[in-house]
């Protein structure tokens, strides 16, 4: 039923396809964001310096991903267009070079947290409680980075080949066994140690190695779209260029935007201390709820926006696009919704013995946040459509601006100013969303009638 051939990529209807390709993807969202709201449910039993540990974590840990996205989108978006071209034993190629990358990269990541860790999180907050939860997490993340390696490496070849089910079934197995595990290490239940918010991470490390071993026996049993024979294992130094160049816009588009995140979460400690911090990360944990679908949505329309690139099917790839926008901002505005209609229940749910204080800024904070949900749909999708036309450095640009230029500004301009305290930060994040949307939404229309897929299929055309 949800069976997607390059052929439906590049002729079949483009709202039916581009659904079909997204529905896996969602899916696989949404799982992976129970997972994330499963630990802070079952950290919340720890208290609200667990929650606000976690929520100092938050930036870091982003900041420090940023290579590793670059790489799985860099795979993605190089691995779809040559599956357009016609390049099937090239395409198989690349995400065996990105898991290579990977796995170097967060080898590293490991020294970098153990040595480091403390003390930038020191930088943010100085309660030395939090801190120290935070960087005990930090450790446990960095250790299931490298074994993620495998499955978030090969997940980019099946996302760039369409085929989306095996990136489901490999994320739902990840996620299954972390949301099982994460009472067994953070309690001590049963033979398990009592680890506490270290035990949250390493279900989620012991969860992805589960997801590893699954996504490299899809791949070797040669029964799907993207499949691994000998020749795949051929490593060339053009490759691992290719997907670098392709994810280098990426990386710093996202480190803008962590260390833009790590200055607002400054703000957040600074103006309400650990309530507003918790609050914050509530805050943070339900709007990635908003970028499931959203998520899902632009992974898919980058591969079949790639894959009508490399087909020479500029119209299509346009068009995709625009169906794209469409579906994701109805479908987040009834997300939004649904998350300004009940935000006392949703934060008691997160931290049952939250205090009035907390209580308060975050019932205020995901109020704000849902009136912007929509604009996720205009950023996200347009970006993905910018990126599958290998334009990945558009993201960058945007996401630079709706930051430093949009989001601090306000924020900085709300507290030191017009003294809103952290209710500065809060509208601060929803009115760069929906500047950053409505700027996106006109530069890619003037980018559109100037030629931008004319001339991305031409480039793929002369590779």
């Amino acid at each position: 039923m949800l069976d997607v051939s390059t052929e439906d990529i590049t002729d079949g209807p483009i709202p039916r396809t581009l659904v079909l390709l997204a529905l896996p993807l969602v899916a696989q969202n949404f799982a992976l964001v129970a997972q994330q709201v499963i630990d802070t449910f079952w950290l919340g039993r720890l208290g609200t310096d667990a929650v606000a540990a976690v929520g100092l974590v938050i930036p870091l840990g982003a900041l420090l991903t940023i290579p590793i996205t670059a790489v799985f989108v860099g795979s993605q978006v190089t691995a779809s267009q040559r599956v357009g071209a016609g390049d099937d034993a090239r395409a198989r190629r690349l995400p065996v070079h990105a898991v290579v990358l990977m796995a170097l990269v967060s080898t590293v990541l490991v020294g970098v947290v153990y040595f480091a860790a403390e003390p930038a999180l020191r930088l943010l907050y100085p309660n030395t409680t939090v801190v120290a939860a935070g960087a005990t997490y930090m450790l446990g993340w960095s250790l299931s980075l490298v074994m993620s390696s495998v499955s978030d490496g090969l997940e980019s070849g099946f996302v760039g080949f369409g085929d989306t089910r095996a990136a489901l079934l490999v994320n739902l197995t990840a996620v299954g066994l972390n949301v099982v595990l994460d009472p067994f290490f953070i309690f001590g239940l049963w033979v398990f140690p009592e680890w506490g918010v270290f035990g949250a991470a390493i279900a989620t490390g012991v969860g992805y190695a589960g997801g590893g071993l699954l996504a490299l026996g899809i791949a070797l049993r040669g029964r799907t779209a993207f499949s691994l024979s000998r020749d795949a294992f051929w490593f060339d130094a053009g490759a691992f260029a290719d997907i670098v160049r392709t994810g280098t816009p990426i990386a710093l588009k996202n480190a803008g935007r962590q260390v833009a995140r790590a200055v607002m979460i400054s703000l957040v400690t600074l103006t309400g201390g650990a309530a507003a911090l918790a609050a914050y990360t509530v805050g943070a944990r339900l709007a990635t709820v908003a970028f499931v679908p959203i998520q899902g949505l632009s992974a898919a329309t980058t591969s079949m926006v790639g894959q009508n690139v490399g087909a020479d099917a500029p119209e299509r790839a346009a068009a995709a696009t625009r169906v794209g926008v469409l579906v994701g901002a109805v479908g987040l505005s009834l997300v939004g919704l649904t998350q300004w209609a009940m935000p006392d229940l949703i934060a008691r749910t997160f931290i049952p013995e939250i205090g009035a204080e907390t209580l308060s800024l975050t019932v205020d904070y995901l109020r704000i946040l849902a009136y912007g949900y929509w604009a996720f749909a205009f950023i996200y999708v347009i970006e993905a459509g910018f990126s599958g036309a290998g334009r990945t450095d558009l993201s960058m640009y945007s996401t630079l601006v709706q930051y430093w230029a949009v989001r601090l500004p306000i924020a900085l301009v709300g507290v030191y100013v017009l003294g809103m305290g952290v209710h500065a930060v809060f509208w601060a994040v929803t009115l760069s969303n929906v500047a950053a949307a409505v700027g996106l939404f006109v530069f890619y229309r003037y980018s559109a009638s100037r030629g931008l897929f004319r001339a991305a299929s031409n480039a793929a055309s002369a590779d």
